[in-house]
């Protein structure tokens, strides 16, 4: 009996070229599927779909009555072009700090219209700080003041984006509310949302 476990462990341990280039092979194509799977999933959780499952109810149809969703341009933004990042590091950390809000869903702590507007000033000031920390990253993946004609925008616009150039400002400063409803102000101390 030993002489066959040693011969056993013999044989596992020095593998042939045909078994070390059959695990090669194989650890190739799971890899490539792994990865295409991923991928796929992670694209789909980006999709406007995907987004709607939760919710529906509650700033989907707003967002539906938006410019980002229709305008005479044809250009729609979806929600992961706001609120996810283009570049593949910032997307994957955002991603996973998302957990935590499809986790708060499952739970039941933003899962009615109720529930959500209750929260929806919080949710907001987290969204606004995370979008005040990147400098607005993914409204410039569209908008970038560099690429700007303000010659031909409205008087107002014109003063505001060149007064937000040269005071280093970003999109969120003026644009909160912009794809959404604001969340109710009463009983907020005055200040409050001011950017810090």
């Amino acid at each position: 009996m030993l002489k066959i476990i040693k011969k056993f462990w013999r044989w596992f341990s020095t593998p042939s070229r045909i078994a070390i280039g059959v695990v090669i092979v194989l650890s190739f194509f799971a890899g490539v599927i792994f990865w295409g799977g991923f991928n796929t999933a992670l694209e789909y959780t980006n999709t406007e779909e995907f987004c709607s499952n939760c919710h529906m109810n509650d700033v989907v149809p707003e967002y539906r009555q938006t410019i980002h969703y229709m305008n005479r341009s044809g250009i729609k933004a979806t929600c992961s072009d706001c609120h996810v990042p283009h570049e593949f590091i910032p997307k994957w950390m955002r991603k996973f700090k998302a957990t935590r809000e499809v986790y708060s869903h499952f739970m039941g702590h933003v899962d009615t219209k109720e529930k959500f507007e209750a929260a929806r000033l919080e949710m907001a000031q987290r969204e606004w700080a995370r979008m005040q920390t990147n400098n607005s990253q993914e409204c410039r993946h569209c908008h970038n003041f560099e690429t700007m004609d303000f010659t031909q925008q409205k008087a107002v616009a014109n003063r505001m984006h060149s007064f937000a150039l040269t005071e280093n400002k970003t999109c969120i400063d003026c644009h909160k509310g912009i794809a959404h409803q604001l969340p109710s102000m009463k009983n907020i101390k005055s200040g409050f949302l001011k950017n810090k």
